[in-house]
């Protein structure tokens, strides 16, 4: 029994001296500078939140991705590599003043340099954080059909800056990334490619308003680029100083080339109004001249 009591006492003797010599380890500390000294304890803390901190990021990394392609989804790894490491930066510095470090000069000297590249890069931070976003939430995609600032154009690449589109008349048209959040940007074609356009013309009064009805829808339904579903529509807009106005409205399925079927209708209208006798008429003014008393 005596035995058993001090083998227990023994042990209880060896597990706390080990212990004390583990926390004899931990509490060594590492000079850096007069002013910087870091115990091993104090760098294992540092270790691990650097490792929450990269678990946590891959996990906001997946969710902020997993419904991006993959083409965007490595742009977009590129902007979240350079946050990454800023987050690892500012994770250091905090768990090191947390456990005892000074870095206040570190972090005087960080943000002044912070201010600096802001103020700097102002813009070209802008036109990364845009991109981001358009990456994100899908705003616009390769292939729609954009118009910004009165400019039309087919999107053919979308960058971490600049997004580049290609006009009608086969010009590049680069847009910086930020425009999208300071101007209403037009998508034409985010709800399909199908869009709906129209031409206006005016006839003399007293045409017969019928006829003119069904040559609009003809010269519409010939078109071989306009869609017969929906079909042509007329509508009889206004009652013009000079002319009786009307609009025919068609379904087109690219609209990025419709300059080329209105400019063709326009045509076909004119052949069609000649035809049937049915005039387009100009401006008129009446005149009065009022000579001066004698």
């Amino acid at each position: 029994m005596a035995y058993q009591d001090i083998s227990e006492l023994t042990d209880k003797i060896s597990e706390s001296s080990a212990w004390e010599n583990i926390k004899s380890f931990l509490n060594q500390h590492i000079d850096f500078t007069d002013d910087i000294t870091v115990s091993i304890f104090d760098l294992l803390i540092v270790v691990t939140a650097i490792f929450i901190t990269t678990i946590v990021l891959r996990i906001l990394f997946r969710i902020l991705t997993r419904r991006l392609p993959e083409d965007d989804k490595s742009k977009f790894s590129v902007v979240f590599g350079y946050f990454r490491w800023l987050v690892f930066v500012i994770i250091f510095l905090i768990t090191l003043n947390s456990v005892g470090v000074d870095v206040t000069a570190v972090f005087a000297a960080s943000a002044a340099l912070l201010i600096g590249i802001g103020l700097a890069l102002q813009t070209f931070f802008q036109d990364i954080i845009s991109g981001v976003f358009i990456l994100i939430d899908q705003s616009v995609h390769v292939g729609d059909i954009i118009e910004i600032d009165g400019k039309v154009g087919r999107v053919e690449e979308i960058k971490l800056r600049t997004t580049r589109a290609v006009t009608i008349d086969n010009r590049v048209l680069i847009i910086p990334n930020h425009r999208y959040l300071t101007n209403i940007l037009y998508n034409w074609t985010q709800n399909g490619t199908l869009t709906r356009e129209s031409v206006d013309v005016g006839v003399a009064y007293g045409s017969d308003v019928q006829l003119v009805k069904r040559l609009l829808i003809q010269a519409a339904s010939t078109n071989e680029d306009v869609l017969s579903e929906p079909e042509p529509t007329v509508l009889f807009t206004n009652f013009g100083d000079s002319s009786l106005n009307f609009r025919i409205v068609f379904t087109l399925n690219d609209s990025f080339k419709a300059t080329f079927p209105k400019s063709d209708i326009r045509f076909e209208i004119d052949r069609l109004f000649r035809e049937n006798n049915v005039s387009i008429p100009f401006p008129q003014r009446d005149i009065h001249i009022i000579e001066p008393k004698k």
